[in-house]
């Protein structure tokens, strides 16, 4: 019996493999868009991270014809007010401060330059969404992890803030830890855990 495709609707290679590694040992079949030259780019107009996760999902799904899950997900500082947020990826693009990572990072030091440990609050979100060919959501979840930002980055596993981002009870950066801790502690980790009992019960 040929086991289910799922497409992991994000062109962010690091992600796609992320949740690829995921969704491996319950005998699905992971695809990502790289499969998909002539998927879509949907552009990411919501407000909230649930509304991005959405949009990317049913647009997929309905253009490939195929099961599709999507992610959003981002950064949220206290002291900043809860941004980036569902900006998190073109943080410092929009303030014309860079592109990528790097600047994004650069871009979060600088604005919590001086601030004591104390004031350095933030948490990841990511909000997993699950549509199937038709476009039609069938299932989301939303997880969360807590920390801290550093004073500098450390580590160089992971992507994003993960060299910034220090858990509290570790002492240690997601850019420290390596993927195995990232799986099971991350934001993105913790959606998947609860979307998977769903996700193997529709496509199984």
């Amino acid at each position: 019996m040929t086991s289910p495709t799922l497409v992991i609707g994000s062109h962010n290679a690091k992600k796609g493999r992320e949740l690829a590694e995921l969704v491996a040992p319950y005998g699905l079949t992971a695809k990502t868009l790289a499969d998909f030259p002539d998927a879509p780019e949907p552009v990411e107009d919501g407000d909230t991270f649930e509304a991005n996760a959405r949009i990317k999902a049913t647009e997929q799904a309905r253009a490939l014809g195929q099961w599709v899950i999507a992610d959003d997900s981002g950064i949220c500082v206290d002291a900043l007010g809860g941004e980036p947020g569902i900006y998190s990826a073109r943080f410092a693009a929009m303030a014309d401060a860079g592109e990528g990572d790097e600047a994004n990072n650069t871009l979060l030091l600088s604005k919590l330059d001086g601030l004591p440990p104390a004031k350095r609050g933030a948490h990841y979100v990511a909000v997993v969404a699950l549509a199937d060919p038709t476009g039609e959501v069938r299932a989301e979840t939303r997880g969360e992890c807590h920390g801290r930002i550093t004073t500098e980055r450390r580590g160089a596993n992971g992507f994003g803030y993960d060299p910034l981002f220090e858990l509290r009870e570790y002492h240690r950066t997601f850019g420290e830890l390596g993927p195995e801790v990232k799986r099971a502690l991350s934001h993105r980790s913790r959606a998947m855990r609860q979307m998977l009992p769903r996700l193997v019960a529709l496509l199984k």
